[in-house]
């Protein structure tokens, strides 16, 4: 059984509360809240504010306003980022396709970046039976 130096709270007696000091004071507590309502009502009151300029009227110098069509969106929304897209992949693959190793760099399957273009076979060799050329030299 634990003695009462080791029980958090039990050195006080056997009626005290484990808990006290993890809770937070009804005083930090109630001050806490203030601060957040106060946040969020300055955060209200600056949207508020802030919406008026969006509802003025159109200045007298400018062109009514025209309607959009539903083409004109979809082209303004789709086609031009899928566009953009497309160029600057084609940007991004023009080096490669000027060299002829194609898209994928000539290098399709099992891609060693930094080594030899053609595997293992333009790697030295060791030496002799004790030259630790050629890797890491792992043992079981």
């Amino acid at each position: 059984m634990a003695t009462p130096n080791q029980v958090p709270g039990s050195a006080a007696g056997p009626d005290a509360d484990i808990l006290a000091p993890v809770t937070i004071p009804q005083q930090t507590f109630v001050r806490r809240a203030a601060v957040t309502a106060s946040l969020v009502a300055a955060t209200a009151a600056g949207v508020i504010v802030g919406a008026g300029p969006a509802s003025a009227d159109v200045p007298e110098g400018w062109a009514p306003d025209t309607h959009m069509s539903w083409g004109h969106l979809l082209v303004l929304i789709l086609a031009i980022p899928v566009g953009l897209a497309i160029i600057i992949s084609l940007l991004a693959a023009l080096p490669g396709l000027v060299k002829g190793e194609g898209i994928t760099g000539g290098h399709a399957g099992g891609q060693w970046l930094g080594g030899p273009r053609q595997g293992t076979s333009e790697l030295a060799g060791p030496d002799s039976e004790e030259s630790k050329a050629g890797g890491a030299s792992a043992r079981w």
